[in-house]
């Protein structure tokens, strides 16, 4: 069999949206995979800092972050491109100016808005990134302030339409559902963190694989043929790809790289 190269979403794909648990059969499935020769790659919009311990003790041989912004293999940096400092700055007083919710992420640091009382989605993850061990005292005014993207949350008071004809002369707006958006420079993607490993290991096309479950995943759902969704994901991506699998939690990765005789 040819060697393949597999990628995989983290959120809804190898761990659970609510408890953030990877199930067994994933591990196991992922682990059989490498053991078979193929190679296997996280490919998220989580920037690196964001990718824990626990999820890198999956196994897995690199990983693509930010959107395709950072890649790197067994550990050693392939490619990075992060925002300049002055177009952060820039891009901070806009979002203020336009009344939009933002959290800024960096290859090793994650920026909030400190000047203000935090939203529930903000407490939220301060709590959660707290737990994981990251800084959440980082500030939108850090005089290092040098992030790869970011995410915006909506209210009734933000000027969607300014920020929108703003942010996407040098970024692509990803509509997440719920006035919830995912911005990243333009030319970087899930598809292109594919395309650059695929020319790195001179791999083809054909032996590509790639498993997401929401909005987010699309680009590379679309790039490669052997696409995958899972069977919790977003429908409406069931129509955009080759093979709908099982649930997360339903060993859907187990069951999909079973169906292509991956392991």
């Amino acid at each position: 069999m040819n060697k393949k190269m597999i990628f995989f979403d983290i959120d809804g794909t190898i761990v659970t949206e609510n408890t953030h648990i990877c199930p067994e059969s994933t591990v196991n499935a992922i682990k059989k995979a490498r053991e078979n020769g193929h190679l296997t790659f996280i490919n998220t919009g989580r920037t690196f800092c964001n990718v824990n311990e626990e999820i890198r003790n999956i196994g897995f041989d690199g990983c693509v972050c930010g959107c395709g912004t950072y890649i790197n293999y067994k550990g050693k940096e392939l490619l990075y491109r992060a925002v300049p400092h002055e177009s952060c700055v820039d891009i901070v007083q806009k979002v203020r100016e336009f009344k939009v919710e933002a959290l800024f992420e960096g290859l090793n640091d994650i920026f909030f808005d400190q000047s203000k009382a935090a939203t529930d989605d903000i407490v939220q993850l301060k709590a959660q990134f707290g737990a994981q061990g990251l800084d959440v005292s980082k500030s939108w005014d850090d005089p290092e302030l040098v992030f790869d993207k970011f995410v915006i949350w909506l209210n009734e008071d933000s000027n969607y339409e300014s920020f929108y004809s703003y942010i996407t002369k040098d970024f692509d707006y990803i509509d997440r559902g719920n006035n919830f958006g995912e911005i990243v420079p333009k030319g970087y993607s899930k598809a292109t963190g594919i395309k650059f490993l695929q020319e790195y290991f001179n791999i083809p096309l054909e032996d590509c694989y790639a498993i997401g479950d929401s909005s987010n995943d699309l680009p590379m759902l679309e790039y490669v043929p052997n696409s995958i969704a899972m069977g919790n994901g977003t429908p409406f991506l069931f129509d955009s790809v080759s093979f709908v699998t099982k649930d997360i939690e339903d060993d859907g990765i187990e069951h999909a790289l079973t169906h292509y005789g991956i392991i």
